[in-house]
This record gives C-alpha cells, structure tokens and sequence, in this order.
C-alpha cells in the first residue's frame, strides 16, 4: 500500500518537473578583418552558428569554399565562453562569444578576425 502511495506521489510530481531544456541557436555571417600578416581576409566571407543547451556550445563556421569546422565549450555565469579550435594546416583559432540576451556576440580570430553581434535563429 505505501508503495503504490509513493508511486502515486511520484507521478503527481512529475508534471512540475523542470522541462528538458530548448536549444538556443544564434548566427552570424560576414566578412574578415585583417590581422598582421594578412590582406584578403574582408573577401572572406564567414558563416557561424552557434547552439547552446544548457550550459554546453556547440558551434560550426565556414568560410566559404573551406570545409566546415566546430568547436565546444562552456557557458559561464557571465553567459560567456572562450576555447580554441583547430583549422586547416593544423593552425588555430580562438574562438569568444556571449549569449548575454541583449548583448549576444562572437569573435573567431586567428588566421583573420571575424566578429559580429549573434542573432538569434
């Protein structure tokens, strides 16, 4: 008896259970900036997308006519995150962003600068 009791309860409180959380999908496209040593990067055009679930980004970039590429990381309590992913050549890119609402942007710099303000998807 209590443990149909206890059963009961359980499933009565199971519709106050948090729901699994949404992804959150912002992007960006646009063009480089120059950094030393570099002169093409404003024919760059870049596309960035970055999905977040919970506190884990999970993002892509493509630089057209390049292969696509990823990167993972964390959200902190500032609602930003900061890693650094692998591209051609074995060179890397740091990747910044902030998912802050109101105030969501990202910045891939590396072989040329590419940053903008996410919009939301």
């Amino acid at each position: 008896m209590l443990k149909k009791i206890a059963v009961a309860a359980l499933v009565a409180l199971l519709p106050a259970a948090p729901a699994l959380a949404e992804p959150a999908i912002w992007t960006w496209t646009g063009y480089g900036l120059n950094v030393p040593g570099s002169g093409k990067c404003p024919t760059y055009k870049m596309v960035i997308k970055v999905t977040v679930v919970g506190t884990n980004v999970d993002g892509w970039f493509q630089q057209e006519g390049r292969p696509e590429r990823g990167f993972k990381a964390t959200i902190g309590p500032d609602m930003k995150f900061k890693t650094t992913t692998i591209v051609g050549g074995g060179n890397k890119m740091d990747v910044v962003g902030s998912v802050k609402p109101g105030d969501a942007k990202i910045m891939l710099d590396g072989y040329c600068l590419f940053e903008g303000p996410l919009k939301p998807q």
